[in-house]
């Protein structure tokens, strides 16, 4: 790498940093997608703008950050999966990835072989990676409160468990490609290689990951913003150790973060509290990247054949997923919405880009389709949550305020605790149960909030009696006002 490319590319990072950091607050409110303002970025900054940075499928950086997106994407899906919610909604999550992921991915494969005259493995390639929804333009409309609790359920479901549907489908299309050898148990060595190897690195590393954590914590203790980067650095162990066991290091990845989903609740609400901004920095910097250039070529070449098969994959989800949600317990306005947003975006290139990778002859063509589509996904989902939200003329349930909170209790074991003559000084960052009931015994009115995440709520068997709910992830001031919560009184919130 040239000093000149580093430069460029520090440029690029320092730019993708501000300017995300800048218009958050104008983007959320506005409703514009985040990937659509990163594309504009790439082109500003591409051969077709400043000319300061451009990038081919040959550029070796691509493969790279490609990589490590990829990587990301599905220890990001695995990580934030409740466990617990996939096995109480686990007829939804079959409906949603059976009968609705299988079933798109191996039409459009069908009218991509048909349409586009490529052979069956490159029509099975398009098929799986225009088949997987992107969770960077969802991420907008799962957070609307006005979305019922079943479709957005739904909805997280399909983004975080398709990806690793469709990767075995787009790796096994990949072999089909070249020279078949199967009397040589070929198949049987790649099988083992993408199912057990993978699979087994990524449980063997979360396992590992966890247990050392666990233990470094009970002995010295570890910072909460550590722990988020001690989440990535999960991930991409797990992808290295596979992939020097000649595994699948994508399917480790996956592996690894359902295992510490599984087996760590603290650590997965840390990375969606600090490494998941991360993540989603390193997502929109690949935007960056294709914007600059690649996702352009999606429009060079175009025939009537090519525009009917856009159309055609953009609008096939409709009708396969509206048959697949009869019988469900989701209600109507949930099954349009499901039906209508399932948008392609950077998992789709990610995959497509598998075979590109890999070196196969002809694939080239499947990143330009791809990345037309990924363009209409962009405008037509990423710009219609607004309009979504109010299909079905439906108005969101308006709950009545909630009563003044009660005097507070914890429900503990009872036990002596000494009483503390003097209340605790104002700003300080934690207060012990002697303290609390020091407080509750002065005379002062004391309200305990809540603030657990609902991954931590959801796993625990332990509530403090006449506590208010505080949910992190919305906005504390506006909670509290609608709570009613008394202006004069301590406030104590608790997280475990």
């Amino acid at each position: 790498m040239t000093a000149e490319q580093l430069v460029a590319g520090l440029a690029l990072i320092g730019i993708v940093i501000i300017v995300s950091a800048l218009l958050s607050g104008l983007v959320d409110r506005s409703g514009l997608p985040w990937v659509a303002v990163f594309i504009g970025i790439g082109a500003a900054l591409g051969p077709f703008g400043l000319g300061v940075f451009n990038m081919t499928l040959e550029s070796p950086i691509l493969r790279v950050v490609a990589t490590l997106s990829l990587t990301l994407v599905l220890f990001t899906d695995a990580v934030t999966l409740n466990t617990t919610e996939v096995k109480r909604h686990s007829g939804l999550a079959f409906r949603m990835l059976g009968p609705g992921t299988i079933l798109c991915a191996a039409l459009t494969a069908v009218a991509a072989w048909w349409l586009l005259g490529i052979s069956a493995p490159f029509a099975t390639i398009l098929g799986a990676a225009l088949a997987s929804t992107d969770p960077v333009l969802l991420r907008g409309l799962l957070r609307r409160r006005d979305i019922s609790p079943t479709a957005r359920q739904a909805l997280q479901l399909e983004s975080g468990l398709n990806d690793v549907v469709l990767l075995p489908i787009v790796v096994i299309a990949i072999a089909l490609t070249g020279p078949h050898d199967f009397g040589s148990g070929h198949l049987a060595k790649m099988g083992f290689g993408l199912f057990i190897l993978g699979p087994g690195a990524g449980v063997a590393i979360g396992l590992l990951a966890v247990s050392a954590l666990d233990l470094i914590r009970k002995r010295t203790g570890v910072r909460r913003d550590y722990e988020s980067l001690y989440s990535l650095g999960v991930a991409f162990s797990a992808y290295a150790a596979a992939e020097a066991l000649h595994g699948s290091g994508f399917l480790a990845a996956f592996t690894a973060g359902l295992t510490i989903a599984a087996l760590d609740v603290e650590l997965c609400d840390c990375f969606i509290e600090y490494g998941g901004v991360t993540s989603e920095m390193l997502l929109l910097f690949t935007f960056v990247i294709f914007g600059t250039s690649l996702i352009w070529t999606g429009f060079t070449g175009l025939d009537s054949r090519t525009i009917i098969f856009a159309v055609f994959a953009t609008f096939i989800r409709i009708p396969v997923y509206l048959l697949t949600m009869i019988g469900s317990h989701v209600d109507r306005r949930g099954r349009l919405l499901i039906a209508w947003f399932g948008p392609s975006g950077l998992s789709s290139l990610l995959l497509v880009l598998l075979p590109v990778f890999a070196g196969v002859q002809g694939s080239d063509q499947l990143f330009r389709v791809t990345a037309l589509i990924v363009m209409i996904s962009i405008v037509l989902h990423g710009t219609s949550p607004l309009l979504l939200a109010r299909l079905g003329k439906t108005k969101p349930v308006e709950l009545p305020p909630p009563p003044p909170p009660p005097e507070p209790e914890l429900v503990k074991e009872p036990r002596s605790l000494p009483v503390i003559d003097t209340a605790p000084s104002v700003g300080k960052q934690s207060i012990t149960f002697e303290e609390l009931e020091g407080l509750q015994k002065s005379g002062d009115q004391v309200v305990l909030l809540d603030v657990r995440t609902e991954r931590s709520r959801d796993t625990s068997d332990l509530q403090a009696k006449g506590s208010v709910r505080m949910s992190p992830e919305q906005n504390v001031a506006i909670q509290a006002k609608e709570s009613k919560l008394p202006k004069e009184a301590w406030l104590i919130a608790y997280c475990a």
